[in-house]
């Protein structure tokens, strides 16, 4: 009788599991592309913040290499997007990260025209301070457009570093080393534009078409 009442009530949880397993694929299967559209268009945002979309005629979010660089990052691949216009080489738009922020790694985006200047800079993931480090965003504060139009010399372009250390960019009261860590990957991703250009438009295609 023990037996015959467990057998029943394991048969019982085992419908109960599949119909959950069911159900959580048939919603999975009907949110998912709703859930894509959205990524797609919060990805879109992203890269017009940083290139205006009128300079660039190309789907950019399906227009993308995969790049392992320590300029990029020192551990994993960035995803750089590349903007054309009329069979043009316009800009390219790459994921960048610092570990160097106060808090951890500091991630960012940044559009380098093919002259080597910057279309726009803006960080997208950080740790950094409530109050002190997070002016790196643009909604607590506009010091991370002082970018724009700006371009690197060379590699030892002492320009690039906050006023404390005899560079042009201001830091914040209280908090240095996260402007310090922004200005120093904000340069690094300048570089690897300048030196991979071309190369990096080459690259085989990393973004298949509709999918990030």
């Amino acid at each position: 009788m023990i037996l015959s009442s467990m057998g029943k009530n394991g048969a019982i949880l085992a419908l109960f599991a599949l119909l959950t397993t069911g159900a959580v694929a048939t919603i999975f299967s009907l949110t998912k592309d709703i859930i894509a559209e959205q990524e797609r268009k919060q990805l879109s945002s992203q890269l017009q913040e940083v290139l205006d979309a009128h300079l660039y005629d190309n789907a950019l979010y399906e227009d993308c290499a995969l790049i392992e660089n320590d300029l990029l990052s020192a551990r994993d691949s960035q995803t750089v997007y590349r903007a054309r216009k009329n069979g043009q080489n316009i800009a390219l738009v790459m994921r960048h990260v610092t570990p160097k922020g106060y808090s951890g790694n500091i991630d960012l985006l940044t559009a380098v025209f093919a002259n080597g200047e910057i279309a726009g800079v803006r960080v997208t993931k950080h740790e950094e301070t409530p109050g002190l480090g997070d002016k790196i965003e643009l909604r607590k504060s506009p010091w991370i457009t002082v970018f724009k139009d700006q371009t690197v010399l060379s590699t030892d372009d002492n320009r690039w570093a906050v006023k404390k250390d005899g560079g042009n960019f201001d830091q914040f009261t209280g908090a240095t080393i996260t402007p310090r860590a922004v200005v120093g990957s904000v340069k690094d991703a300048v570089l690897f534009a300048q030196q991979h250009f071309d190369d990096v438009f080459a690259a085989e295609n990393a973004c298949l078409a509709g999918q990030l």
